[in-house]
């Protein structure tokens, strides 16, 4: 190997070893702020999709938050979050995406605490996307996520590939603050 493709190769080494000390866990993640909840206009491109107004890009704990409001035998939507955290803030509406991925990084961090004994986690099985559809990304998978909402007296039905919960709008946890 010559000094410049050692030196290359040495660099490389490097390079992997810091992102692998950099990867943070799911508990990591959810407790980042990232200096957010952030109030934002709707400009550009996004008025096509969502209008005019403001919208809040809420923190992940104030999801994860709302999510351990839930109780056993009822379920809530992204939307229900969504429109929680938008009155919070005094805001038009909250970032659909962000609320999706911050319900996502809960749930695993949720997962990650009860693989490590602890015996109080958040109910992340009991938030559901639109149209009461089990999230296939949660931890543990669409069949996983069924059998705890099934535990808690919810029926599920298959809809295509995707798993739904019978009559889930009339189980929705509507009193979230």
């Amino acid at each position: 190997m010559s000094p410049l493709s050692k030196r290359g190769h040495i660099r490389a080494v490097q390079m992997k070893i810091a992102v692998m000390k950099t990867k943070k866990n799911w508990r990591e993640k959810l407790v980042n702020d990232k200096g957010l909840p952030k109030i934002c206009e709707v400009t550009g491109k996004l008025t096509k999709r969502w209008g005019t107004g403001r919208f809040v890009i809420p923190a992940p704990r104030e999801v994860d938050a709302l999510m351990k409001q839930v109780p056993r035998g009822r379920v809530v939507t992204i939307n229900e979050l969504r429109a929680a955290l938008a009155k919070k803030h005094g805001t038009d509406f909250a970032c659909p995406l962000t609320t999706g991925i911050f319900s996502w990084i809960a749930a695993h961090a949720a997962a990650e605490a009860e693989a490590e004994g602890a015996k109080r986690i958040t109910p992340f099985w009991r938030t559901l996307k639109t149209g009461g559809e089990i999230n296939p990304k949660y931890p543990g998978g669409v069949e996983s996520v069924a059998n705890q909402l099934r535990a808690e007296g919810h029926r599920t039905f298959a809809k295509g590939k995707r798993m739904l919960v019978a009559d889930h709008d009339k189980k929705l946890f509507t009193k979230l603050r």
